[in-house]
């Protein structure tokens, strides 16, 4: 029965509506992974995004249009798709240009004539395209290989999703936490897998159930990967501390923002593990800034272009793990090369009183960060909860602004949390891995 559910939801693709839908983890202790997904209102199935194109992918036939230096491949299904001749020439998948076991290509490109032709093209009863070069090299191409590599705009688009799962779902204060069982995900791939769909797709993900116990953070780690390392550690212990070295580490209230902005390159992932909380107070607060920046894009785009464009500086000063003295440049809105959202740097407690713009664009800068930060803290925007002993907060330190309520701090520790960064690469490393490996298990 189990096998028959995990084939189906491997099967299916995932439609989660942020409003309407919360992830609850049931336990089956018949089940060698027990975690399944009931939703609020609607059904509906794990996170596991649909191949490319079908299993049989079939070529009706082949040409060539030299005028264009293009190999057009027909499809049975009346599409067709074309593929430059230097293109093929550098991706032959011969084990003399390509090694399989490292998914690496051996082919130096100084050895690559970039504007090769072609003696001939062909068929093959396997379905495959086979060309011969005019040096007399043999390259072979899968029809299902090529069909994922098509350059149309729609199929090059389907295959940045399939890599780098680049939807996101914006929320504000209607935000149903996506919850999961933290023992779920340490020791069943599938929940795994939904985890981080979820944590990419959404931004937040809460673990329930973990120990409460410090260094539980790095079994956590080691299940995707390695943690980052700073100069706070591998793990941070949020707590008020006497001469804290970071405004985190006091009872006051902390203003929404990214951790990190004085790093050149800052964490991608954050997790928060509660140790201890405190009786009043201590409430966390959750921003979707990417919506936050999309509507700033819309209701005042000069104020969207500055923070776009001005490179603020960040710094971070003190004693830790080791001595550190740290200085970075960031815009407070990065953008990717087609001006989508990329990432936020913003620490208003780490923004350095050097600012290296013109004189005259001081106001203006000040101006337009005022009112993002206005719009965060919009109460549409913002959702609260307070977290309890066991859970693990996990969320994307690119997209999500994160602060804190104060709290009362008596003579001990009053509130205990437990920190750690992962990288992105390392993040999206491991769901890839999981994937292939739900998949072939299918």
């Amino acid at each position: 029965m189990w096998s028959t559910v995990a084939k189906y939801l491997l099967r299916s693709k995932l439609h989660f509506s942020v409003a309407h839908t919360t992830l609850k983890v049931q336990r089956n202790k018949c089940s060698p992974c027990s975690s399944l997904l009931f939703v609020s209102r609607w059904q509906h199935s794990a996170p596991v995004y649909e191949q490319t194109c079908p299993s049989e992918t079939m070529i009706r036939n082949v040409e060539t249009l030299d005028a264009q230096r293009f190999v057009c491949v027909h499809w049975e299904d009346g599409g067709q798709s074309h593929y430059p001749y230097v293109w093929l020439r550098d991706n032959c998948q011969c084990p003399e240009c390509f090694l399989l076991s490292a998914k690496a290509r051996k082919l130096p490109i100084e050895n690559l004539d970039v504007n090769t032709g072609l003696r001939t093209v062909n068929l093959t009863d396997t379905n495959k395209v086979s060309i011969t070069w005019p040096d007399n090299h043999q390259s072979e191409f899968d029809a299902k290989w090529l069909k994922k590599r098509c350059f149309s705009k729609e199929s090059r688009a389907e295959m940045q999703e399939e890599l780098f799962l680049q939807e996101h779902q914006y929320w504000g204060n209607d935000l149903k936490m996506p919850t999961l069982s933290y023992e779920d995900v340490l020791r069943c791939d599938q929940t795994a897998y939904e985890w981080l769909c979820t944590l990419r797709k959404v931004g937040i993900v809460l673990l329930e159930g973990a120990p409460v116990k410090q260094c539980e953070l790095v079994t956590l780690g080691k299940r995707i990967g390695y943690m980052k390392h700073t100069f706070y550690g591998y793990t941070w212990q949020v707590q008020d501390k006497i001469d804290a070295n970071n405004v985190a580490y006091t009872s006051g209230k902390l203003s929404l923002h990214t951790d990190y902005p004085a790093l050149q390159y800052p964490p991608g992932v954050q997790f928060l593990h509660c140790l201890k909380q405190a009786e009043h107070g201590g409430e966390s607060e959750v921003v979707d800034g990417f919506y936050v920046c999309n509507k700033l894009r819309k209701q005042n785009p000069e104020a969207f272009d500055i923070l776009t464009s001005a490179q603020i500086d960040f710094t971070d000063t003190g004693v830790d793990y080791c001595d550190f003295s740290l200085q970075s440049k960031q815009r407070i809105i990065e953008l990717d090369g087609n001006r989508g959202l990329l990432r936020i740097n913003f620490n208003n407690a780490t923004r350095d009183s050097v600012l290296n713009i013109p004189v005259e664009k001081v106001q203006p800068f000040y101006s337009a960060l005022k009112e993002f930060v206005d719009l965060l803290n919009q109460p549409e925007n913002t959702f609260y909860y307070k977290m309890k002993p066991g859970q693990v907060v996990t969320f994307d330190n690119w997209r999500i602004l994160h602060g804190r309520k104060s709290y009362e701090s008596g003579a001990g520790i009053s509130r205990h949390l437990e920190g750690s960064y992962l990288d992105w690469d390392v993040v999206m490393s491991r769901l890839r891995a999981l994937k292939s490996k739900l998949q072939n298990s299918s």
